[in-house]
């Protein structure tokens, strides 16, 4: 990933330098990995669509070592499952207070803060994107969350923004392979 094709809200040098220390990528779902509509099937059944560039990064990183889990406020057993899918097992559904469940993840995984990225894009991440090493949001993010963002990907969500927040951070840590 090149500067240009991103709005960054940090200087590259010091966003390089907050990526390098990144050991666990936390996801927001709705909007992030996915566009942020919610469809419903004429029976009330809820439906998702997730892109194959966010889930292939997802697999990159975590083969290089780097953590990944979501932290959701509306739950959904296809976010489960596409959570195991891809071998992902830091998995907070039904959240109204997010940046408890940073302390609590900060705290089973012996991690600070500065060791966490986070990618959100309304009022209930801002708490969160507040505190991270290294937040990232999407151009459809509200207000809120893109002032609170460090970088603000060329993608938007659903559409290989995570992807992109990968390859950064792999990229920075010297990770990048591809």
């Amino acid at each position: 990933m090149q500067a240009n094709n991103q709005r960054l809200t940090t200087g590259i040098s010091e966003l390089h330098e907050r990526a390098s220390a990144i050991a666990l990528l936390l996801l927001d779902v709705d909007g992030i990995l996915t566009d942020g509509r919610l469809y419903f099937s004429n029976s009330g059944e809820e439906m998702k669509t997730f892109h194959t560039l966010d889930g292939q990064g997802i697999r990159f990183a975590l083969d290089a070592g780097i953590g990944v889990g979501i932290i959701t406020g509306r739950e959904s057993t296809l976010v489960t499952q596409r959570c195991k899918d891809l071998g992902i097992n830091i998995i907070y559904q039904g959240v109204s207070d997010k940046s408890r469940v940073l302390d609590q993840i900060c705290a089973e995984h012996n991690l600070s803060t500065e060791a966490i990225a986070y990618a959100g894009d309304d009022a209930p991440d801002v708490p969160v994107l507040e505190r991270v090493g290294l937040a990232a949001s999407v151009p459809a993010g509200h207000r809120c969350a893109l002032e609170a963002a460090h970088m603000i990907t060329a993608a938007q969500g659903g559409s290989g923004a995570v992807r992109e927040i990968i390859d950064f951070i792999l990229a920075s840590q010297g990770k990048l392979t591809y």
